[in-house]
């Protein structure tokens, strides 16, 4: 079984990738609604929220963990991930690789506030191309809206123009460094253009997650998929059906951690 978490619907853009990827394992995703958004969050609850929600998905039996939050993997960045029996795929080490694969060497990055503010994605791109410039970008209004189901029209036109002004004219390629951010990926390309191609780690992510499966050998079930929320269920069901009704999965409530 492989396990996914995000803050909220963000990590559903990782989880279809995945299931593109993996189509007869069975997959754990866990939306911990309860907290979301992460990006606004003191370092320390960020961190309690890391070390609950890995050990949550470890404590359910999963044999890899796939990760659908990169404030989570900017945290782990700082402060290393928590003791798991499960192997972790970190998708800001994926995003490096795709940055790397598409040779390019000025990359705006957004991202949470916490992630932009930690600077996980300036390090690990620079550790794979020494010679990158990385510009990263807080854009804390994003999250809010995709998980309102806000994701057309002007609001969130707006919004992401007024995250992305900062980069344009600087950049040959745009890092979506929140898995949210693809869910808004129509006006991050009516914004930049297309002379400015936009790198989702989701896909890579994928990638990596099928070498790591064939690698440890971990078998294929019954292709469940179980998507959890310790949130709002009806709103939560609604939103799976929105986004990925296509998958089918089951879904159920978990009770909150405290905080």
């Amino acid at each position: 079984m492989i396990g996914i978490f995000d803050s909220g619907l963000g990590g559903l853009t990782v989880l279809r990738r995945v299931r593109e990827a993996l189509p007869l394992h069975d997959i754990l995703f866990f939306a911990d609604q309860a907290h979301v958004p992460y990006g606004d969050r003191a370092t320390a609850d960020l961190l309690r929220l890391l070390q609950h929600n890995i050990g949550w998905l470890d404590g359910e039996g999963v044999d890899a963990i796939v990760q659908g939050c990169n404030t989570s993997c900017a945290i782990a960045s700082e402060f290393g991930w928590p003791p798991a029996h499960a192997p972790i795929v970190d998708i800001i080490e994926s995003a490096a690789i795709a940055v790397k694969r598409g040779g390019f060497e000025r990359v705006g990055v957004v991202a949470t506030a916490a992630t932009a503010r930690s600077g996980a994605y300036a390090r690990h791109i620079k550790n794979l191309v020494p010679a990158a410039q990385v510009f990263e970008v807080a854009a804390p209004a994003l999250v809010p809206l995709v998980e309102a189901g806000k994701l057309h029209g002007e609001e969130p036109a707006q919004a992401v123009a007024h995250a992305c002004a900062p980069l344009q004219g600087k950049i040959d390629a745009v890092l979506l460094g929140c898995t949210h951010y693809p869910l808004l990926s129509h006006h991050f390309e009516t914004f930049f253009g297309p002379g400015v191609p936009m790198i989702d780690p989701a896909e890579i992510q994928a990638e990596r997650a099928v070498e790591l499966v064939g690698r440890r050998g971990i078998p294929t079930g019954s292709s469940r998929l179980e998507c959890v929320t310790n949130g709002d269920l009806e709103r939560f069901a609604a939103s799976l059906d929105a986004l990925i009704g296509d998958l089918r999965p089951v879904v159920r409530y978990l009770q909150p951690a405290n905080g």
